[in-house]
C-alpha cells in the first residue's frame, strides 16, 4: 500500500455530526443564537472602578470626516462603517459626513458641528456615536462632554468584533493584547475613583516615615496592563512556535503552500470550502473569520499543496491588530502564492484591493507572488465587473463561490502558479517501492509513467531530499 507521510497541520473534513452539518454551520448557528434586547441595560450611571467596557452598542449616530477623494469615497467609507456597526450588534440610526481639510485636534469634527450632532443624536435617541476614524484621547474626551453619549472610534468597534468572534485559545490571547494596547493610552477614570491613593504600607497607617501619597489608581492599573501586555506576549509567541514548526515540516516536506487573503467578507471562506469541502464558517459579515484554518487540496496530477484561510481586511486595519496577529499573518508573508480575493459585489473593490496592498506591505508580503480572483461574479455589477477586466492582470480570474461558477478556472490558475521543484530526474522503481511513486505523486512534479517488467517507469521534477532517496533507481537512458 503506498504510504503518505503525515504532515502536522489541521486537517478537517468539515463534518460535524455525519449527517451533512458543517463545522462552520454549528458556529453560524451558536453566533447567531443571542441577540441583544434594546432598552434593557441595567449599567449604573456613575461608573467608580476603571475597566474596559464592552461596548454597548444600540442606538448609534455616524460621523466621517471627508479630507480627500470623492463624496462617493466619502459616502462609501461611512457605509463600510455602519456595515461595521451593525456587525458589532448595534441599531444604525443616522450618518453625517462633514468636508474638511483634516480632522479637528479637539473634537474631531468642526466645533460648530458639534452642537449640530448633539441635537441629531437627541432627536434620534441615540446612545452612542461612532466616528469613522481613530480618536485621539483627548478628543474621544472633549467629544464625549460635548454630546453627553458614549463616543467610539473605528478602532475601538473592530476591537470589539474581534473579541466577539475570536474562538480559539491564540486568536482570544491576540485580540485581548491589542484591547489592551489600544486602552493603555486612553486609560481614565469615572468619577473621583482615580483620585485614590494607596497608603505609604499594606495597613493604610504606616507610621513615621512611611505615610505618603503612595501610588495612584490610574498608576495601579497601568502597572497591572502592562505585566498583563507582557504575559499576552510570550503566550503568543509560545503558540506561534507551534505554527512555525507546522510551517517548517511542510517547507522540509517541499509542500506548497497557497494563503487566501482579501478584504473582509469578500467570500474567502467560501472559496476555501468551494475549494477543498473544509465546511468553515460562512457568515455575511465583517470579520467573521479570525482563526486561520489550513487544509490540503491536491492539483489534477495528485501532487499536494495546503491553502489557508486568513483573517479578512479592511481600510485603516488598527495597527494594534496589525502587531498582535502578526503571529498569524506570517501565514501570508510565508506563503509560496496569494490568492487576493475581490468583492465583485463591491461598488468601489479598486479601493478595497489598495487597502489590502497596504495590509501586504505591512507584514512584509507584497513580495510573494499573488493571483486575483474576483469573486461574486454572479451578482456584480455589470459595469464594474466590466471595469475590472480592463484594469485588473490578463491573469486575473472571476468567479462564483455560491454558484461554483470559474473553479475549475481558478483550481488550474492556482495549480500553474504552485513552485515546480527543482530537478528532473529519470528512473525505475519497482513495484515493491510503491511508497516512492506516492512520494512523487505528492511532493513532486510527475511528467511521464509507465509500467514496465522491471517496476514502474516515471520522468519527474522532483527536490533534492525525494532525488536522494530514488537514487538507487536512477536511470540515465533517454526515452
Amino acid at each position: 500500500m503506498a504510504v503518505t507521510p503525515d504532515l502536522p497541520m489541521e486537517f478537517d473534513t468539515g463534518s460535524a455530526e455525519g449527517d451533512g452539518t458543517t463545522t462552520g454551520d454549528l458556529e453560524l448557528a451558536e453566533r447567531q443564537a443571542l441577540r441583544r434586547v434594546v432598552g434593557l441595560s441595567t449599567e449604573l450611571a456613575d461608573v467608580t472602578e476603571v475597566e474596559y467596557r464592552q461596548l454597548r452598542l444600540e442606538r448609534v449616530v455616524l460621523v466621517g470626516v471627508w479630507t480627500e477623494g470623492t463624496v462617493q469615497d466619502a459616502e462609501n467609507s461611512l457605509a463600510e462603517l455602519a456595515a461595521l456597526a451593525e456587525t458589532a450588534g448595534s441599531l444604525v440610526l443616522d450618518g453625517l459626513i462633514q468636508r474638511r481639510y483634516r480632522p479637528d485636534p479637539s473634537t474631531y469634527i468642526g466645533r460648530g458641528k458639534v452642537d449640530q450632532l448633539r441635537d441629531v443624536v437627541l432627536a434620534e435617541g441615540a446612545d452612542t456615536v461612532i466616528c469613522d476614524g481613530e480618536l485621539s484621547p483627548s478628543q474621544l474626551r472633549t467629544l464625549e462632554g460635548h454630546t453627553k453619549v458614549k463616543v467610539v472610534d473605528r478602532t475601538a468597534l473592530i476591537l470589539d468584533i474581534f473579541a466577539q468572534h475570536a474562538k480559539s485559545r491564540e486568536g482570544k490571547a491576540q485580540v485581548e493584547l491589542a484591547q489592551l494596547q489600544y486602552l493603555m493610552p486612553r486609560l481614565r477614570g469615572w468619577g473621583d475613583a482615580m483620585s485614590r491613593q494607596g497608603g505609604g504600607s499594606a495597613s493604610g497607617n504606616g507610621g513615621v516615615g512611611l505615610r505618603g501619597p503612595g501610588e495612584t489608581k490610574l498608576e495601579t492599573d497601568r502597572r497591572r496592563i502592562r505585566t498583563r501586555i507582557s504575559k499576552l506576549k510570550r503566550e503568543i509567541a509560545g503558540m506561534g512556535t507551534v505554527r512555525d514548526t507546522k510551517r517548517a515540516t511542510r517547507r522540509r516536506h517541499k509542500v506548497p503552500s497557497v494563503a487566501i487573503a482579501g478584504y473582509t467578507n469578500a467570500g474567502k471562506s467560501s472559496l476555501l470550502n468551494r475549494l477543498t469541502g473544509a465546511g468553515v464558517l460562512v457568515e455575511d459579515a465583517l470579520f467573521a473569520t479570525l482563526d486561520t484554518a489550513t487544509r490540503r487540496a491536491r492539483t489534477a496530477e495528485g501532487r499536494e499543496y495546503t491553502l489557508s484561510d486568513t483573517v479578512g481586511f479592511v481600510r485603516h486595519l488598527p495597527h494594534q491588530l496589525i502587531e498582535a496577529f502578526r503571529s498569524t499573518l506570517d501565514e501570508v508573508a510565508d506563503a509560496d502564492l496569494v490568492v487576493h480575493i475581490v468583492d465583485g459585489a463591491h461598488p468601489a473593490p479598486e479601493e478595497q484591493i489598495r487597502a489590502v496592498r497596504e495590509v501586504l506591505a505591512d507584514i512584509g508580503a507584497d513580495s510573494v507572488a499573488e493571483l486575483l480572483v474576483v469573486n461574486k461574479a454572479d451578482v456584480g455589477d455589470k459595469e464594474v465587473l466590466l471595469r475590472l477586466e480592463r484594469t485588473l492582470p490578463s491573469s486575473a480570474v472571476f468567479v462564483s463561490a455560491r454558484s461554483g461558477a470559474g473553479i475549475d478556472d481558478l483550481r488550474a490558475a492556482i495549480e500553474a502558479r504552485l513552485p515546480l521543484p527543482a530537478r528532473e530526474v529519470r528512473a525505475v522503481i519497482p513495484y515493491n517501492r510503491g511508497d516512492l511513486v506516492s512520494r512523487v505523486h505528492s511532493y513532486g512534479e510527475m511528467l511521464v509513467t509507465e509500467h514496465t517488467p522491471e517496476g514502474t517507469r516515471i520522468r519527474a521534477m522532483v527536490d533534492d531530499v525525494l532525488a536522494a532517496a530514488l537514487g538507487d533507481y536512477v536511470r540515465d537512458d533517454k526515452e
